[in-house]
């Protein structure tokens, strides 16, 4: 397991709770440690594109173990690539 450093705990980065992301959108999967995170840990570190939002969440269309599939992650948890 991947632990915060001693300067970041505790610390949860509002702005990247509060991001917005359109479709199209190409995000990084990156676990904030001090949140509960609803996907596999498997998924930490890949990239996918954004395809809607759900309620709070986002739908990440992820290619995971030879195929796509949809996943439901927070915004804490994702990262928008460049």
């Amino acid at each position: 397991m991947r632990k915060k450093s001693e300067r970041e705990k505790g610390k949860i980065k509002l702005s990247r709770m509060f991001q917005k992301l359109k479709p199209g959108d190409r995000v990084c999967v990156e676990r904030e440690l001090s949140v509960k995170a609803d996907f596999p840990y498997r998924l930490h570190g890949k990239s996918g594109t954004i395809e809607g939002k759900k309620g709070k969440t986002y739908v990440v269309r992820i290619r995971d173990i030879g195929r796509e599939k949809l996943y439901l992650i927070k915004p804490i948890h994702l990262k928008k690539l460049r």
